[in-house]
């Protein structure tokens, strides 16, 4: 039987690294490839929004994943996941969103849920993903969003300090507010390395962990 097949697509090639670690931990055997283009996730940041060109080009990326033999596909950016969502329905492998399984898990451990992000782009649509997973549990939640502002320039800058100061302050204040954080961005899970044992009173959750142990439980069921 030959081994399967994961493709990986991202906006940012600071994510390679991190999800080959993941990997490499949690889906041993199996053959990864990936798919780079931060030009989606710039023309999302620089307008605002997913617009539908860019939506229209993460698909394409998802039927050329397919093309290229994946038999599973995960997406790692959180700006783009409605894009993902609709090419889901295009293509005949099973394509994950990297912050669904994160989602899932936040709305089983608490009723009040906090999100934190550094971009404006990234926390609306993972907030939504966070409300309709809810409901498709049934179950009712108190959802809390906090745009760290001026931490994403900080990073981009050449800053790292400056953004890992906001971020910090953010958690340390939603710790008190919620009953579980989710981090919509992956650059941000350094930060909570940094927090001490009662900063972190309340589970804070990364998307790249938990979507590659979701993937390790349907590839390789125990």
């Amino acid at each position: 039987m030959k081994p399967t097949t994961l493709g990986l697509i991202h906006t940012s090639a600071t994510l390679v690294p991190i999800f080959q670690q993941l990997c490499s931990e949690h889906l041993p055997g199996v053959n990864l490839f990936n798919i780079v283009d931060d030009s989606l996730i710039k023309d999302v940041i620089a307008k605002g929004v997913l617009t539908p060109g860019t939506a229209r080009r993460v698909v394409d990326y998802v039927a050329s994943a397919e093309a290229a033999g994946a038999d599973h596909i995960l997406v790692t950016c959180s700006s783009i996941g409605r894009a993902v969502e609709a090419a889901a329905a295009l293509v005949n492998v099973p394509v994950l969103r990297v912050d669904q399984p994160m989602a899932d898990l936040a709305v089983s451990k608490g009723k009040r849920i906090g999100v934190v992000a550094t971009l404006p782009t990234t926390l609306e649509p993972t907030s939504d993903l966070v409300q309709r997973r809810a409901a498709a549990a049934g179950k009712e939640i108190e959802l809390t969003s906090r745009l760290c502002e001026g931490a994403f320039d900080a990073l981009m800058g050449g800053n790292p300090a400056l953004h890992d100061q906001l971020v910090a302050e953010a958690l340390r204040e939603l710790a008190a507010q919620v009953d579980v954080i989710l981090l919509a961005q992956a650059s941000m899970a350094r930060v909570v390395e940094t927090l001490s044992q009662a900063e972190k009173s309340v589970p804070i959750i990364a998307s790249p962990p938990e979507a590659v142990r979701y993937l390790a439980s349907v590839i390789n069921p125990k």
